[in-house]
């Protein structure tokens, strides 16, 4: 039976075509039959997969960044065959937050294709989203506030890679401000003035250590909130991301849920896995061990 690829050529601005042929023979030299489909604009990848019959591969791999794993998945649940197949995820594109949960690097697409062919699998929750009418998936993370607006510049800077997101950070304290934000985790109503709010599936969000304490298979999601604070005080904690520190700072409060529902005085938008879809008000809910994916 046949892995189903879905490829995203735009991926790494650009540079994710440039790998295409290489993976091509690496696929053949693991003896790992494949069908590659290209995806040509944003949202294609849901088409492609959305109407797949799962019956007819032995599992179906996202490779480009976090943006296209976030599409198939969101399609791999929209899908109506009655069999599932294992998700793998070949990381070449910008942002590969999952991959490094999965103790991949950045663009080691070769070690994903020995993940996939090795067999070995592992269940996993995935994050459902439900905003504005449409219902999306998620396997990594989903933000809003400060950092919605830095994954807006990061966006525009993706031809740098990861340090984008780090600039976005810099280019985006000019203009901080918090928001006014109900949240309800689990049954309990938190009021707070807000600066963001990261609600984690996964440990990373680009190279940051989001959520240092997450798990991908506890039925949980990790949720950060972080309160107001001036300009110098969050450069000055801003290295603490890269550790996991941060959730140590009397301005942030770290806590876990499984149901979620964010309200906001001004509609914010949302950033599931680096992109930007959907706006408050919001439901997300953890669903647990919902897919299996190839894991080493």
């Amino acid at each position: 039976m046949t892995l189903l690829i879905i490829f995203n050529p735009h991926a790494a601005h650009g540079r994710a075509a440039r790998m295409l042929d290489k993976m091509k023979s690496y696929l053949s030299e693991k003896k790992l039959p494949f069908e590659i489909q290209l995806t040509e604009r944003q949202g294609h990848a849901i088409e492609i997969v959305e109407k797949a019959d799962f019956g007819d591969y032995t599992g179906i791999a996202a490779a480009g960044g976090d943006g296209t794993l976030l599409e198939v998945v969101t399609a791999y649940f929209r899908n109506q065959s009655k069999q599932r197949i294992p998700l793998g995820v070949i990381p070449t594109g910008t942002g590969n937050a999952f991959a490094r949960d999965m103790n991949l690097k950045a663009l080691s697409w070769m070690d994903a294709v020995d993940v996939i062919a090795a067999g070995g699998k592992k269940q996993v929750d995935v994050g459902r989203i439900r905003t504005q009418g449409s219902e999306y998936h998620f396997m990594n993370i989903i933000g809003l506030g400060f950092v919605a607006d830095v994954g807006d510049t990061a966006r525009k800077l993706k031809w740098i890679g990861n340090l984008s997101y780090t600039l976005g950070v810099f280019h985006r304290t000019i203009g901080l401000k918090t928001f006014r934000m109900t949240l309800e985790a689990d049954g309990k109503i938190m009021e707070r003035e807000n600066l963001f709010t990261e609600i984690s599936n996964t440990r990373y969000t680009s190279n940051f250590l989001m959520a240092p304490r997450a798990k991908i298979d506890d039925g949980l999601f990790d949720v950060t909130l972080c309160g107001k604070l001036s300009r110098r005080r969050l450069l000055s904690a801003f290295p603490k991301i890269f550790t996991g520190e941060h959730i140590h700072l009397p301005e942030i409060e770290h806590f876990q849920a499984k149901r979620i529902r964010i309200d906001t005085e001004i509609p914010k938008i949302l950033t599931p896995d680096g992109e930007l879809l959907g706006s408050t008000p919001l439901e997300i809910e953890c669903l647990p061990r919902a897919v299996e994916v190839f894991w080493k």
